[in-house]
């Protein structure tokens, strides 16, 4: 994956001929090692290929809703933009930084407390110390954990750790926003307040990649789809359009 500057008229993220696989027993992904004595790119027995040949680009601004059934690839189409995954052919290409609303909770430390964390998480994300003091209460206050600051991360309920991944998140300046199913956790309220945010980030002008099950959430916050089907790009449309084929896919 590379990264670069958003240009004028460019693209935000530009996937061409996408391409990864996994093993299916418990090694999970293959080696450093597989990888280069693997050159002719042919599957080997026990290997599987979550995704392929998936091409799209994305503009600037654009907010893209990227739907399918379980195990299809989506998440791993997501992770492969993050920089999490590297692609086994193919190219993706994110010109900014991303604001990654992945496995949310990931990256915290059990024994550092909610204020260390603050500090940590959003440092880890490339805010500067001093960015970071400057909007600290406001990252504690969406999170609703003014009385919780110097409690230990794991004592936290899985609410409150949510409330602050995501707050830690969202106040980062980065133009791409990738999120995926965060939505689906979290009380009615605290849901409430991800809207209003995300409507927020979406009215600066950033770029949305979200994958989601929620087909509310896709038509609220989503002008075109992607739908993954059979580990492959089966339709690039207007939001609506692809839930619909979603659907009627799934109907059968």
């Amino acid at each position: 994956m590379t990264h670069g500057a958003v240009e004028a008229g460019g693209t935000a993220i530009e996937v061409t001929g996408l391409g990864v696989r996994f093993r299916r027993n418990r090694r999970g992904r293959r080696s450093i090692k597989d990888m280069f004595a693997d050159a002719s790119r042919r599957s080997r027995p026990g290997e599987f290929w979550a995704l392929r040949d998936v091409s799209f680009t994305v503009s600037p601004g654009e907010s893209i809703g990227v739907v399918g059934r379980n195990g299809q690839g989506k998440s791993t189409l997501l992770k492969l933009v993050a920089g999490v995954l590297l692609a086994d052919e193919g190219e993706v290409r994110v010109n900014g930084g991303v604001a990654p609303l992945i496995e949310i909770t990931g990256g915290f430390v059990g024994d550092l407390t909610v204020r260390e964390n603050v500090r940590l998480t959003a440092g880890l994300h490339g805010m500067a110390k001093a960015e970071v003091a400057r909007r600290y209460d406001d990252i504690i206050g969406f999170a609703e954990l003014e009385d919780f600051q110097e409690t230990p991360y794991k004592h936290l309920s899985n609410g409150m750790k949510v409330r602050l991944a995501f707050s830690v998140v969202s106040q980062l300046d980065e133009p791409i926003l990738l999120v995926d199913e965060v939505l689906a956790v979290g009380d009615k309220s605290f849901r409430a307040k991800c809207y209003r945010r995300i409507d927020e980030l979406l009215a600066e002008g950033r770029t949305l990649f979200f994958v989601s099950h929620n087909e509310k959430d896709l038509r609220r916050f989503c002008t075109r789809g992607l739908y993954i089907r059979d580990h492959a790009l089966a339709l690039d449309a207007p939001i609506a359009e692809v839930i619909d084929r979603y659907n009627a896919d799934n109907a059968e």
